[in-house]
């Protein structure tokens, strides 16, 4: 048989592996969603895929997902994209062997991982051997995590296990128009709770952005490729490396004139271009975190949001801000705080053990933290708020605007503890009196220079110079070096 032949039949053998079955195809594509390798074509760079493991396959269907490196936007990564056409795209044997050995050369390499994922859960005609098959892979993926970028895209249902590979990842980004995530359907869910349930309620984009089980929504797929293309150009490939520093702004830039009250004035006027990529924005709303670029590097930026809340800290808000804060130091970027908090919200008695965990998780992420680390005061820092993110406890540098507050009690609850005597003793109106108090203690006590005065502020500055203050600061901290003491690991109080 002559060289030709043997192309010839060995390239039909594998079209008959690969073409599919055309029949579901039709129908994933009738329900608005890309098939496997659609989405890959448009994830990566224009004839950069190189599939790995392509012929693997069992009674005759290949394994369900399809795997491979490529580039996006000239850096490599390595992928998976479960394959809803075969089986659901359900995990088994097969396919968790394809997406492991992806990881493993993930790890071996230095390069993110993408997971485009739209699976019905595990393969139940494989019993346990599929289960195990889970394991394995969140085994691999824990072990991955903090070495190299995992970003998860919601392409169709996950459901069950298939919505945990989603939770180990570093960013989960949903498309709206077809994701799901859930670890039971609406059937269970509907017959435990006795009500009735849809899909969108149980696993939508707006229920799961809410609850903060996804860090990204997109309106449909492209959308959410266009996002996941995004964050990776602001993460470096690997823990060893860092994130491309790019010139992107002018670097004395002076900061116009910004409400302190005002989150998304603070967070354009801060970013290189006005550009930054938000996470968690429907959850944990007290406190906003994005990925930006600040002279030109990738920060990860922490800002309250006073309009909420008074930007207090809310168990969520702490438990948004110090999974970010983790994500940030996995790679080394940089943490920029912009402070304008009255502390810890009063909770509910019913919630107060979550409260005190949410915001004994931010104390220690931002402790445990050894990126470099740049805070502003720019309103309030009362108590926990001013400990966790502002102090120069845990900030290697600490700036304050004019009119910040710092100080463990508000002023008008400081006030009544330490003028108890003068508000008694005053005479005519009590509202006047108790008001020239506050005013009083925030001026001679608790304001930025009083601060700095005893060491816990670098210093209070213009607030047009902002920005070129953190970039400053962060140039000099560019070769920080700080290590943990040696241990297993921290204990972290989940």
């Amino acid at each position: 048989m002559s060289n030709t032949q043997d192309l010839k039949r060995m390239l039909d053998k594998k079209d008959s592996i690969l073409k599919g079955d055309a029949e579901r195809i039709a129908k994933q594509r009738a329900q608005g969603k890309l098939v496997a390798r659609e989405r890959v074509a448009k994830l990566l760079d224009q004839g950069s895929f190189v599939e790995t493991d392509a012929l693997v396959s069992k009674n005759g269907d290949y394994a369900g997902v399809v795997t491979g490196y490529g580039t996006v936007q000239d850096r490599p990564v390595y992928l998976f994209a479960q394959d809803f056409t075969v089986h659901g795209g359900a995990m088994g044997v097969k396919q968790a062997g394809k997406i492991l050995k992806v990881l493993d050369l993930a790890q071996k390499t230095g390069a993110p991982v993408i997971a485009l994922m739209d699976s019905a859960g595990v393969r139940l005609d494989e019993g346990a051997e599929a289960m195990n098959a889970y394991a394995q892979v969140y085994a691999k993926m824990t072990k991955l995590s903090g070495v190299c970028p995992m970003i998860a895209l919601v392409m169709g249902p996950c459901v069950g296990g298939a919505a945990l590979i989603s939770q180990l990842c570093d960013v989960s980004i949903m498309a709206e128009n077809v994701g799901r995530l859930m670890v039971y359907g609406p059937q269970v869910m509907s017959a435990v709770s006795g009500k009735t349930y849809g899909e969108e309620a149980v696993g939508g984009a707006k229920a799961l952005a809410e609850q903060g089980a996804v860090a990204l929504t997109a309106k449909d797929e492209d959308a959410a490729i266009a996002l996941a293309v995004q964050v990776l150009d602001l993460l470096p490939g690997c823990n060893a490396e860092d994130a491309p520093l790019v010139d992107t702004d002018d670097m004395n830039r002076v900061l116009p004139a910004v409400d302190a009250k005002d989150s998304a004035s603070l967070l354009a006027a801060m970013a290189d271009a006005a550009a930054f990529v938000e996470l968690y924005k429907d959850y944990g709303k007290e406190v906003r975190v994005a990925l930006a670029r600040l002279g030109g590097r990738s920060v990860g930026l922490v800002v309250s949001d006073a309009a909420v809340n008074d930007g207090m800290l809310t168990a969520d808000a702490a438990a948004k801000a110090a999974r970010f804060i983790r994500l940030c130091d996995c790679y080394s970027l940089p943490v920029v705080s912009l402070i304008n908090s009255k502390g810890v919200v009063v909770p509910d008695v019913k919630d107060q053990a979550k409260t005190m965990a949410g915001v004994a998780q931010l104390l220690y992420a931002y402790a445990e933290a050894t990126c470099p680390k740049v805070s502003v005061v720019v309103g309030n820092a009362i108590g926990q708020s001013f400990v966790a993110m502002a102090g120069k406890g845990n900030a290697d540098v600490a700036y304050a605007w004019p009119g910040a507050v710092v100080s463990a009690l508000t002023p008008d609850a400081a006030v009544q503890v330490l003028y108890e005597d003068e508000l008694k003793a005053g005479k005519g109106d009590p509202l006047a009196k108790r008001a020239e108090l506050e005013a009083k203690y925030a001026d001679e006590v608790a304001d930025g220079v009083a601060a700095a005065q005893v060491g816990m502020i670098d210093d209070v500055c213009d607030p047009a110079d902002t920005r070129k203050l953190v970039i400053a600061a962060l140039e000099m901290l560019s070769s920080k070096r700080e290590s943990n003491p040696p241990k297993k690991h921290g204990n972290l109080p989940l």
